[in-house]
């Protein structure tokens, strides 16, 4: 068995497919949302694997600590050993969720950027237009870009100070 961890196996699996290491991708990934919309699903979903290693290593350290080598547990301990159990095999589902999840996004980023010129090439124009922050008018075509909204222009003046 390896000591590869599901945090390790999703961050290689980022660095090879955005071709840059994960601590550059971490800066990256909150500066430009609309730009890449998939980067920062990824980076998101990495997130909350982190919190789920942490939560994985506590839960092997109390499950350890109370099932130690010639230590008995008393009853009440038994109790305790059962919800670490249940709560440390909950951690590691949510784990491998996460490492699904982050596959996936990949697989749709290498989807869309194979398919710019093919048939399926309007689809990922729609999708792509449907994650940036401008609601778009029905019966836009994807090709043409959204007006900014009133309040978004609103904004801007406002912040030129």
């Amino acid at each position: 068995m390896s000591d590869a961890t599901a945090l390790d196996h999703a961050d290689a699996m980022i660095e090879q497919a955005w071709k840059r290491p994960i601590a550059e991708l971490e800066e990256a990934a909150p500066r430009l949302p609309v730009e890449d919309a998939m980067l920062r699903a990824a980076m998101h979903r990495r997130s909350h694997l982190v919190i789920v290693s942490n939560s994985i290593a506590a839960h092997q350290d109390r499950l350890h600590a109370l099932t130690r080598p010639g230590h008995v547990p008393a009853f009440y301990d038994l109790d305790r050993i059962t919800v670490s159990a249940s709560a440390l095999r909950t951690a590691y589902a949510e784990s491998n969720t996460a490492v699904q999840m982050i596959r996936h996004i990949i697989d749709a980023r290498e989807l869309a950027l194979t398919s710019e010129g093919g048939p399926d090439a309007e689809r990922v124009r729609a999708a792509t237009a449907r994650t940036s922050q401008t609601p778009r008018p029905l019966g836009l075509p994807a090709d043409q870009p959204a007006l900014r909204s009133t309040a978004a222009v609103a904004q801007t003046v406002a912040n030129r100070r």
